[in-house]
C-alpha cells in the first residue's frame, strides 16, 4: 500500500509510524500500523519504533471503539512468510471485531469463537476464499469514508 502516494489512506502518523486503512476490510475499520523505516519483521524494530507501534495501535483502537462499538479489538502481527506475512514490511493489524464477522482467511483460530457468530469446531474451508476476498475488497469511496470516520474519532 503506497500510503505516502495516497494520503487519504493515512489515519494517523507519528515520527516512526503511519496508521493506514487496510484495503482488505475483513472487518469494517481494519487498519494497519506500519513503520516509516523499512524493516521486515518485529525483530528488526528499534526500541523507539516498538513503543511507537504499540502507541499508535492503542490510539487507533480507541478511535475504532468510538466509531464502531465493536465486541473487541483484535491485534496481530506476522513475522516471515511461514507465519503468514505476505508483505515484507513490518505491519501491525488493528481490527474491530463484530458479531457474525466473515473473518475467513484471517487467523483461523479466531474464526470460530461463538460470540462472533461462529460455532466451535468450525473448520476453515478454503474453497470460499475467492468469494470472501471479493466481499472484503471494498470500493475506493467506502475506504475513503471509513478512513475519514476513524480519523474523526481519534483521541485529541
Amino acid at each position: 500500500m503506497a500510503a505516502r502516494d495516497e494520503p487519504w489512506k493515512i489515519i494517523d502518523e507519528s515520527e516512526h509510524t503511519l496508521t493506514v486503512i487496510n484495503p482488505w476490510q475483513f472487518e469494517t475499520g481494519q487498519c494497519c500500523v506500519i513503520t516509516r523505516r523499512h524493516v521486515a519483521t518485529l525483530l528488526d524494530l528499534s526500541a523507539p519504533e516498538c513503543a511507537a507501534v504499540l502507541g499508535a495501535g492503542q490510539r487507533v483502537a480507541s478511535a475504532l471503539v468510538r466509531a464502531y462499538r465493536p465486541l473487541g479489538i483484535l491485534t496481530f502481527q506476522n513475522n516471515g512468510v511461514y507465519s503468514g506475512q505476505e508483505t515484507p514490511h513490518f505491519h501491525f493489524h488493528v481490527v474491530p471485531r463484530q458479531p457474525g464477522s466473515d473473518w475467513g482467511i484471517g487467523p483461523p483460530q479466531l474464526a470460530v469463537f461463538e460470540s462472533a457468530g461462529r460455532r466451535r469446531g468450525a473448520v476453515h474451508d478454503p474453497n470460499d476464499d475467492a468469494a470472501r476476498m471479493a466481499r472484503v475488497r471494498v470500493s475506493l469511496e467506502r475506504l475513503t469514508e471509513t478512513a475519514a470516520q476513524i480519523r474523526a474519532h481519534l483521541p485529541a
